[in-house]
């Protein structure tokens, strides 16, 4: 939330000082916004764990952090791949307008994603507690919760935003009202997402980080083979459901790996423990 506001303040700054309103200006503000949140929650934390933890010795295990780290920064990646190629297939393919007409719908949609990041957020460390504690019964109970927090504000969400869609579309301009029907087909992807939960960070959190990089990869060469074939033949509807598709099979991933390798139930309906 910090950095979304921090980037419109920022944005606002460079029109009131002069500065070209470009895609070189955005870049520099969106990397400003990024790495000062980033700088300050550093400075906290740090704070914080200086008045409750005393100074002791000190070790660095690069190596092990590497090989922790990189599979997450790999799914991350991934997933962004998988957010954006959809339009940069379709761009390749159908006319500008078009283009525009689906960046409008699918990011207005996105505002569900919000509530998905809030969840992820404030969940994940907790994952990691009651796993390193061995309350098996705990995290269960906690998964349950974080799916729950997670699935129904955002079906609550979704609803409000197809049910406003056509005005909220109309904002942009009268043509792009034509893409209210994306949002039906784009929401079902999201929908199923948040279906399972926070349940990335749950694999990362317990050691299943590679297995999650994995089904990310997957998910993405999914909907890039997808869009590749739709979008010729249908346009800004082919791309959606490419996007939808992969966030389905993603999500039936992502369940099917927890379950066998952590033996946790997670979907919104069912117990989290199997």
């Amino acid at each position: 939330m910090v950095r979304q506001l921090l980037l419109t303040a920022l944005m606002a700054a460079a029109y009131l000082a002069g500065l070209p309103m470009n895609a070189v200006t955005a870049i520099i503000m969106a990397g400003i916004s990024i790495w000062l949140p980033t700088l300050g929650q550093l400075l906290v934390l740090n704070s914080r764990l200086a008045a409750r933890i005393a100074p002791g010795p000190r070790a660095l295990a690069v190596r092990y952090w590497l090989v922790t780290s990189a599979p997450i920064l790999l799914a991350e990646g991934f997933y962004l791949l998988l957010t954006y190629a959809d339009i940069l297939v379709l761009q390749q393919f159908r006319p500008p307008d078009e283009v525009a007409v689906y960046y409008a719908a699918a990011k207005t949609l996105a505002l569900v994603s919000f509530i998905y990041y809030a969840v992820s957020a404030t969940t994940a460390h907790r994952f990691s507690f009651y796993h390193v504690a061995g309350d098996r019964a705990g995290l269960s109970t906690f998964i349950a919760q974080s799916i729950r927090w997670t699935f129904w504000p955002s079906l609550m969400a979704t609803v409000l935003l197809l049910a406003a869609g056509r005005p909220l579309l109309r904002l942009f301009g009268a043509q792009f009202a034509g893409g209210y029907h994306l949002m039906f087909i784009l929401a079902a992807g999201l929908l199923a997402r948040a279906a399972i939960g926070p349940i990335e960070r749950l694999l990362n959190m317990l050691g299943e980080q590679r297995a999650c990089a994995l089904i990310y990869g997957l998910a993405f060469a999914i909907n890039l083979g997808l869009c590749l074939a739709l979008i010729p033949r249908f346009g800004s509807a082919g791309a959606a459901a490419a996007t939808t598709t992969a966030l389905i099979v993603e999500s039936i991933m992502l369940f099917r790996v927890t379950k066998r390798r952590l033996g946790f139930h997670v979907f919104v309906w069912g117990r989290a423990e199997h």
